[in-house]
């Protein structure tokens, strides 16, 4: 089982050492990518996430963020 240790600082998080599966460190970092959205039908196979078939990201107009590229 493949391992990764989120250690990193940031303006409001603070990550401990945590030992994740390669899978689970993904998909967390990829949440933070996103920022806020929603992930449907994620696909759970022996406790680890698989695969996501359909990804949407909501854009609110009334906090300018249609206007970011």
């Amino acid at each position: 089982m493949c391992q990764k240790e989120m250690t990193e600082k940031r303006t409001n998080k603070e990550y401990r050492y945590v030992n994740l599966h390669n899978n689970w460190y993904g998909f967390i970092k990829y949440c933070e990518k996103i920022n806020f959205g929603e992930i449907q039908n994620l696909k759970i196979q022996n406790g680890l996430p698989q695969v996501a078939e359909i990804i949407k990201k909501k854009i609110d107009f009334s906090k300018g963020e249609g206007n970011k590229s």
